[in-house]
């Protein structure tokens, strides 16, 4: 009886193994060739029909067998360490990622567009809580942008500033990228009040102040005194066009508002 757990264990690696590739690992013995049949493509085509709603760009670009063999790939080699559906859409992507570095036939801007579809689930599911504490202190500033100014600007857990080397918001059926560009692709991926998840593009300066304030210690003026130092211009002349871009910022919901120290 000691034996029993040991083996019923080994048998189900075996059938999973099988199950997971069955190209490659011969079924076990002792299971009807007909019900095998049935756990295999039922198995596959849960997953391929969930990376596929996940996906749907990275779908529509490669044809059928391209496709298959991804999923078939990403089903027989990647070992997924989570129980929930929601999470194996991000399990593909860091499969991706990964396969990147070894497979030169993959399309060099693939892990990227699949982390840009990603973003969009993640945000959507997202149980991050976009709320400012009360501050204390009476009214609140009279002049708004002042007062991004003067204190600390908070950033949306709802709101992503993402950097990538391929243009991933414009790839398509119709517009594969063939070569690098020399600029970074900037984008701030948010989820309004509504639910709805809103993609723009950012400009260096913008996604640099959003790096800058993510910190969440600096005020806004020292975020922006800061940023043109880097930039190598005027702190003063940054300041009316900085104030003005925290002040969109704070209207669309990218910065919640300020924590005053």
């Amino acid at each position: 009886m000691a034996e029993a757990p040991a083996t019923l264990r080994a048998q189900q690696f075996a059938l999973s193994r099988h199950l997971r590739d069955p190209a490659a690992v011969p079924p076990p013995g002792g299971i009807e060739t007909r019900r095998l049949g049935i756990y295999r493509e039922l198995l596959y085509n849960n997953l391929q029909g969930l990376l596929a709603g996940n996906f749907p760009v990275i779908r529509r670009i490669l044809d059928d067998a391209a496709w298959q063999a991804l999923v078939r790939g990403f089903f027989a080699l990647h070992r997924s360490h989570t129980p929930l559906f929601t999470e194996i859409g991000r399990e593909f992507v860091r499969w991706l990622e990964a396969r990147a570095e070894d497979d030169p036939a993959l399309p060099p801007w693939l892990p990227e567009l699949a982390h840009y579809e990603w973003v969009e689930l993640a945000l959507q599911i997202s149980d991050a809580q976009p709320r400012l504490d009360p501050q204390p202190g009476g009214d609140p500033a009279p002049d708004p942008v002042q007062a991004l100014l003067d204190g600390v600007p908070v950033v949306s857990p709802l709101a992503w500033a993402l950097a990538y080397r391929w243009p991933v918001h414009r790839i398509g059926p119709g517009n594969l990228p063939g070569v690098e560009p020399e600029a970074p692709t900037l984008l701030l991926v948010r989820r309004d009040d509504t639910g709805e998840v809103r993609f723009a593009q950012l400009s260096p300066l913008a996604f640099r102040l959003l790096e800058l304030l993510a910190d969440g210690t600096r005020t806004g003026r020292a975020c922006l005194q800061a940023l043109a130092h880097e930039a190598g211009t005027d702190p003063d002349a940054l300041l009316a066009e900085g104030g003005a871009m925290l002040a969109r910022m704070r209207d669309e919901g990218t910065l919640l508002g300020i924590r005053r120290d």
